[in-house]
């Protein structure tokens, strides 16, 4: 398992800031870069893009062997879409787990929620697989426009152990990931 540091390490020793220092700043300068880069985008490059990540996905033995996965939903626009590989994942008759982050963001305060298996309900009037289709549709969307399970249903929440496959966005990685 890799782990994942963040920008800002209160546990360096006094003697790494100006180094510590440094790196956010370039870390910072290439978040901006990428940002602006993302932007000049057109849609439909980034969905074929994004076809390209999840292709490279599904293909891993990593997901082939998975029986539950933790996905996001993604944001409106600028970033990786996420629609193809949530309804894979429920194609693939796998468990799927989506985050909530709740009302307050700033209390770090996120689950992964269980969404409930549609059992392969046809939306009538537009003969859809409703579980592809509406899972997510009609949920309240969090500041980010990014939509939740809401707070006032029973939902399930991931425990320890109960994600095999967890994947999660980033905005730029170097070659080792």
């Amino acid at each position: 398992a890799r782990v994942m540091s963040s920008s800002s390490n209160t546990n360096a020793p006094a003697d790494a800031a100006p180094e510590g220092e440094e790196m956010r700043q370039r870390k910072k300068e290439l978040r901006k870069l990428v940002r602006s880069r993302l932007k000049e985008m057109s849609q439909d490059e980034i969905q074929a893009q994004s076809e390209l990540v999840w292709t490279n996905l599904f293909d891993m033995p990593e997901y082939k062997s998975a029986q539950s996965v933790g996905l996001f939903l993604s944001m409106p626009k600028g970033e990786i879409v996420t629609d193809t590989a949530l309804a894979r994942v429920l194609d693939d008759k796998k468990t799927l787990y989506v985050p909530r982050v709740g009302l307050d963001f700033e209390k770090c305060d996120m689950d992964l929620i269980r969404v409930e298996d549609a059992d392969e309900q046809e939306d009538i009037s537009h003969g859809i697989d409703a579980a592809r289709r509406l899972f997510y549709h009609d949920w309240p969307r969090n500041k980010w426009g990014i939509p939740e399970p809401p707070l006032d249903v029973d939902h399930t929440a991931a425990q320890p152990g109960d994600i095999d496959l967890l994947v999660v966005p980033g905005l730029a990685f170097d070659d080792k990931g």
